[in-house]
């Protein structure tokens, strides 16, 4: 998803091959950080702010909690069903499919 600007020898193997790699974690969280001093915002972003966010939108559409799981690939559903308690909504937060036609 995320480009390498410049390609590389692939260090796996004898093969030799120029391929273009991804960009390291550290680079994508350093242009967060930037982002957001820019901004102005006085909070701690990270990437993985991005991905908690992504898990909560789910879960307030309704997504089951499995799907989420498969999407950000946990091994146990204990580690998803962390998310659940950040929402504290009960039945009230659970919306129509309708809604979405709005």
């Amino acid at each position: 998803m995320f480009p390498a600007t410049a390609r590389a020898v692939d260090p796996r193997g004898d093969s030799g091959k120029v391929r273009r790699h991804h960009l390291d974690q550290s680079v994508i969280n350093k242009a967060i950080k930037r982002a957001v001093k820019l901004l102005g915002m006085d909070k701690r972003v990270s990437a993985h702010t991005f991905r908690q966010s992504f898990a909560t939108h789910l879960l307030k559409r309704g997504t089951d909690i499995r799907t989420i799981q498969a999407l950000l690939g946990h091994k146990d559903v204990e580690t998803t069903m962390i998310y659940t308690h950040v929402l504290k909504q009960g039945a009230q937060g659970v919306s129509s499919p309708l809604d979405d036609l709005l």
